[in-house]
Order: C-alpha cells, then sequence, then structure tokens
C-alpha cells in the first residue's frame, strides 16, 4: 500500500480525485485486509445525491491528509464490479476487482474475505438503498420585452358651430323711422355679411402612460418522482425454535 495513517477511520468522507484532478466522489466506508489488519479498499459514493457507490483499492493511492488521490478516472469507478455497501468482501469479489483495476494479488492465490470494521464481529449488517432527493436548477424558458408601433384609428366627436343667414324684419316705428327715411325713395341696393364657422382640427402629441419591466416570480409545486430500491433481508436457516415447538425465524 501506498498511503500510512495512523487512523484509517480518517479517511471516511475524504475527498477522491482521479489521475486527472477531477473529483470523483467521497469515501464512504474503508475495507480492512483480515490478516494484516490494514486498509486494504475503500468504499466511494459518487454520482447525483452520492446515489452510486464503488470499491476502489488503496494500493496505489496518495493520502495528503486532506485529499485522497488515485490513478484512475471516473469511467473506472463507474464500471468497477458492483458490491453491496456493508458487505464483506469474498475472495471472488476481490477477483473481479483485481482485474477490473488491473491489479495482481502479489503472489497470494487467494485472501480472507475483507470486513468494514477491524474486530471480527460475528453480526451480519444488514443494509438498504433510501432515496435522496433534491432539486436543480435548469433553464426552462426566456421572456423579452420588445416594443413596436402600432396604428389604429380613432374617431372622436368634437363640438363645432357655425353662421347662417337670418332675415330679420321690423316694422317701422319713431325709433328707426329716420333712418328708413334717410337715401333715395326707390333704388337698388346690396348688402354683405360675412359667415364664420368651426372646423375641427386634428394633431397628435406622444404621452407617457406607463412602466413597464419583467420580473420573476417563484412558484413553488410538486412533481412525483421514483427509481427503484434495494434492501437486504436477513433469514435464519436451520431449526431454530423455541421450546414450545414455534419457528422464530427472523427477516
Amino acid at each position: 500500500m501506498a498511503i500510512t495513517i495512523d487512523d484509517p477511520a480518517r479517511l471516511e468522507g475524504t475527498q477522491v480525485r482521479g489521475g486527472d484532478g477531477s473529483k470523483l466522489g467521497s469515501v464512504e466506508a474503508v475495507y480492512y485486509d483480515n490478516d494484516t489488519d490494514r486498509p486494504e479498499w475503500v468504499s466511494v459514493r459518487s454520482g447525483l445525491f452520492g446515489s452510486h457507490v464503488s470499491i476502489m483499492p488503496l494500493r496505489s493511492a496518495d493520502y495528503d491528509g486532506n485529499e485522497l488521490r488515485v490513478p484512475y478516472d471516473k469511467d473506472a469507478l463507474r464500471s468497477a464490479p458492483h458490491h453491496d455497501p456493508g458487505r464483506e468482501l469474498s475472495p471472488r469479489d476481490e477477483d473481479d476487482l483485481f482485474r477490473h483495476y488491473g491489479m495482481s494479488h502479489d503472489g497470494d492465490a487467494h485472501r480472507e474475505a475483507r470486513g468494514t470494521a477491524r474486530d471480527g464481529d460475528e453480526a451480519m449488517t444488514r443494509s438498504e438503498e433510501r432515496l435522496r432527493v433534491g432539486t436543480e436548477t435548469h433553464e426552462s424558458g426566456r421572456a423579452r420585452l420588445r416594443k413596436r408601433v402600432v396604428t389604429e384609428h380613432q374617431q372622436v366627436d368634437v363640438p363645432v358651430s357655425h353662421e347662417e343667414v337670418r332675415v330679420e324684419r321690423e316694422p317701422i316705428t319713431d325709433a328707426n323711422r329716420d333712418a328708413a327715411y334717410r337715401g333715395p325713395e326707390i333704388t337698388e341696393d346690396e348688402h354683405e355679411v360675412t359667415l364664420h364657422e368651426e372646423r375641427p382640427v386634428v394633431g397628435t402629441e406622444a404621452v407617457p402612460v406607463e412602466r413597464v419591466r419583467l420580473g420573476t416570480e417563484q412558484v413553488r409545486d410538486t412533481e412525483h418522482v421514483g427509481r427503484d430500491v434495494r434492501h437486504e433481508e436477513i433469514d435464519v436457516d436451520g431449526d431454530g425454535t423455541d421450546g414450545d415447538g414455534t419457528d422464530r425465524r427472523r427477516r
């Protein structure tokens, strides 16, 4: 193994980077060699919400106290043989992992199965997958303001006035008698008046009427999501019964 650390449990949660410096995930658990009691493998959680777990060897890894660097990339991690979290590595599991990462057994035909704890606990760990949900922000569309000129015909009623000729007749009285007899008795004459009228005048002026801007508001909604999850069940094989003969198998 290339790394040396006093407490390998400190690796749990450590950021893992590949040979090209890219982030691969974080260490979920450390697997020890039952013969040497040394850390040999780690499970790395990656993907969206850490939903993918893969086993990776520590033999060629480098640990600087903050990050774990390995000479592998994301493809190697994601295509690694599947292993159920919490279950010990069997010799066959190791063989598959050695082949995947192009490693040898260092001369050992087979090693003992590895566990995720230092003590030789005889208890079996049951694990299950649980959904981890969250949200990501994606662009769903765009909106823009565009101003254009629209011409429409409008009609309004405008009150106007005009003058019309009206003939007014008045009898001869003492008040107008002098004016009536002034001038020749019989003659031709003309009298003219000027008529006036109002005509509508139409013009336009630009008047600001409102201000318009774009804004956004957050609308909360609920979407149903789902995927298949797995869990382990533990059965008891054998004739384990109580004194009354009742079978007490557990799942």
